[in-house]
């Protein structure tokens, strides 16, 4: 086994390509990183919900979960939402992903994401006080809030998976929930909720930013930002070094049909609003939200709400659509109605999601190409581990 130095391209600066980027460049690589936006983590890793959420790490592969999908289909305001069309991709994921459920991996792969966001939790610390970089890294929990009796049911149901994988999952009953998060005295019909102490929050677009400044100027990383990589630019890309990492999120689906490597990665589109509470306004939640039943996340990040969630099948389509913006609005409304919501930002996303939902890291069947994609909506919350794997295995690799 060999450590010389390769010259190494990451296609996407997005949270999964520049953690890789990161790992390689300290295992002593020459690394250059290509992104198609003119700034560091401006799609998928610009405005999510921001919590580092080991505590929601349970796969979507359940029978109940299929039949909700079904019902909701033409409800618009719909947690998750499986827009009708003929795009066969679409339809194809989707008898993966039953192909999963009907196999009964939910366990097994619930585990292995349970054991890449907390080794990622340390990770991130790690960088943080090794480079010195802020990105509104606050530890004050995730709070899961439950209304509805079947999913607080469900939540007592799955504490053992969680706590045997390592991840606390500490019942709280809807007084104890009312103590632990004060904002919420305005919410009715709060029944109960789970509490996990050691998740924590961060500004994944600061963290990407920041990041990337330490990769050029510490670690002297080139980027290179309005570069997109077509299949023509990839040939030259792995011509011209001894490896490429494939970290472009949803895109890295084209290049992955283009090198005939199997690939289950469609995008499932996210949404989130960004509320700026106006002077004097009472004080916002300090812990972190999830509301289960809605999928619903609330982080405060800085002094400023985002309000993320709702899951949607339509393809390669980034509109921001009022009928999913107005749910995360509501939500606002029914659950923190002191705040007032009127000066929002809004935006889209689609979120990178494998039939399996576990990440595509490894190599490609062409030489010199690797994958680290495919996180879904848990990318700010293992990238880290999973980039180390990387690293650990390019490195690994003779020329």
């Amino acid at each position: 086994m060999t450590k010389e130095q390769k010259r190494i391209a990451v296609i996407g600066a997005g949270v999964a390509g520049i953690t890789a980027a990161y790992y390689l460049a300290k295992a002593g690589h020459d690394v250059a990183v290509y992104d198609r936006e003119r700034y560091p983590g401006m799609r998928c890793s610009y405005a999510n919900g921001g919590q580092i959420s080991v505590s929601n790490s349970e796969t979507w592969h359940s029978w109940s979960n299929v039949y909700k999908g079904i019902k909701w289909m033409f409800k618009n305001d719909a947690p998750l939402l499986i827009r009708p069309g003929l795009d066969p991709d679409r339809w194809l994921w989707l008898l993966r992903f039953l192909k999963n459920t009907w196999s009964g991996a939910r366990v097994e792969n619930t585990k292995r994401l349970i054991e890449l966001g907390l080794e990622s939790r340390l990770l991130y610390e790690q960088i943080a006080a090794d480079e010195g970089i802020d990105f509104l890294h606050t530890k004050a929990g995730i709070l899961h809030i439950y209304k509805d009796p079947i999913y607080f049911r469900a939540a007592k149901d799955v504490q053992r998976l969680y706590e045997d994988a390592g991840c606390e999952w500490k019942i709280l009953t809807s007084s104890q929930v009312l103590g632990l998060e004060p904002s919420l005295y305005n919410c009715r019909g709060i029944i109960g909720g789970v509490w996990t102490a050691d998740d924590w929050t961060g500004d994944i677009h600061q963290f990407c930013t920041a990041l990337a400044d330490v990769l050029r100027n510490k670690y002297r990383v080139s980027f290179y930002y309005g570069t997109g990589v077509d299949s023509g630019r990839l040939d030259d890309l792995i011509h011209l070094n001894d490896a490429v990492v494939i970290a472009a999120g949803a895109e890295a689906v084209e290049l992955a049909n283009d090198l005939r490597d199997p690939c289950t990665i469609y995008p499932i589109k996210g949404y989130s609003i960004t509320v700026t509470p106006p002077n004097g306004s009472p004080v916002p939640p300090q812990v972190s939200i999830l509301d289960d039943s809605t999928k619903i996340v609330c982080t405060n990040l800085g002094g400023k709400l985002r309000i993320a969630g709702t899951a949607e099948l339509c393809g390669y389509n980034y509109d921001v659509r009022y009928d999913r913006i107005k749910p995360l609005l509501d939500w606002m409304e029914d659950n923190l109605p002191q705040i007032p919501a009127d000066n929002y930002s809004q935006w889209a996303c689609l979120r990178p999601m494998t039939a399996d939902m576990l990440p595509m890291v490894g190599r490609s069947s062409k030489s010199g190409v690797w994958y680290h994609a495919g996180h879904g909506h848990l990318g700010w919350t293992t990238a880290p581990a999973t980039a180390v794997r990387l690293a650990e295995e390019i490195t690994g690799v003779a020329k």
